[in-house]
């Protein structure tokens, strides 16, 4: 993994509800076919195989899958939790009934395909910045039901988590702007309202709107759509003026100018929405032996 982040999943009495409920869609009243073989307890030995070359991310989760349908299950990891792997690899082995496996073996691969594609596209975009101070960021364009894990898969890529919800923190965006009737207006109404202190960013999309942000000392400035040089210019108003404003550059960010604007602008923060929304499935295949 990056030795600059870490990536933690939540504890599983949050993730199995989650869990128990996907295995509940797939099975549905009962798997058919595993059904009409007849296995009662008879046990089986299996093994994961990554078929194309990626990041891995996601074992745990597979592991817990086959532990939702049974405790006899003994999951071996071949390979850790965010390594680079060439293909073909075995990434894990599995001893368990045979129904358990067969029970499983879509949801615990959607699962890993899913999240292991996430890690891996995220680990292409972090690798462009990796000797920089600049930071890759998440956002929360996420597949509703799925976001915790897909923003554990950027981490283990090498990014950062920014919000996992509208609870986390105050980010006043251009309609919360429109609706409040200016950036002022807002920050203001925002820090009367606040319960407790929590930080406050504001999304900018003009120099003139940096400029009152900076006055209003929020704790983050978002540079949202900036063309690189006035980017630039941004960053080094607020440098000057508040160096202790963290500043994030997004909107429009790509593979290819991702490390232009961090050599550029020197912000502190990327973000993008690419590593979740735009990843390919990593793929995988589960053979029972």
């Amino acid at each position: 993994m990056n030795p600059r982040v870490s990536a933690y999943l939540p504890p599983w009495c949050v993730l199995d509800p989650l869990l128990d409920q996907w295995l509940q869609e797939d099975i549905g009243r009962g798997d058919r076919t595993t059904q009409a073989l007849h296995l009662q307890d008879r046990q089986g030995k299996a093994h994961i195989r990554l078929k194309s070359q990626g990041v891995i991310a996601g074992l745990p989760i597979v592991e817990r899958v086959f532990q939702r349908l049974t405790a006899a299950v003994v999951f071996t990891y071949e390979q850790a939790e965010g390594t680079l792997c060439e293909a073909p690899t075995i990434v894990a082995r599995i001893e368990a009934p045979l129904e358990t496996l067969l029970l499983g073996e879509r949801l615990a691969l959607n699962c890993l395909m899913r999240l292991s594609g996430i890690a891996t596209l995220t680990h292409t975009y972090a690798q462009q910045i990796a000797d920089l101070p600049t930071q890759l960021v998440d956002t929360r364009k996420t597949t509703p039901g799925l976001r915790l894990l897909e923003k554990y898969a950027v981490a283990v890529g090498g990014g950062v988590n920014h919000r996992f919800g509208l609870d986390d923190a105050i980010m006043i965006k251009d309609n919360h702007i429109v609706a409040a009737g200016g950036i002022t207006a807002a920050v203001e109404k925002v820090r009367q309202a606040s319960p407790f202190p929590l930080a406050i960013e504001v999304e900018t999309e003009t120099l003139e709107q940096v400029r009152e942000a900076v006055s209003l000392g929020v704790d983050g400035i978002m540079l949202d759509n900036m063309p690189i040089p006035e980017m630039a210019k941004a960053v080094a108003l607020i440098r000057a003026a508040a160096p202790h404003i963290k500043i994030e550059a997004s909107g429009n960010i790509t593979l290819e100018t991702l490390r232009s604007v961090a050599l550029t602008t020197g912000v502190d923060y990327i973000s993008t929405s690419a590593m979740i929304t735009r990843s390919p499935w990593l793929d995988f295949s589960l053979t029972i032996l």
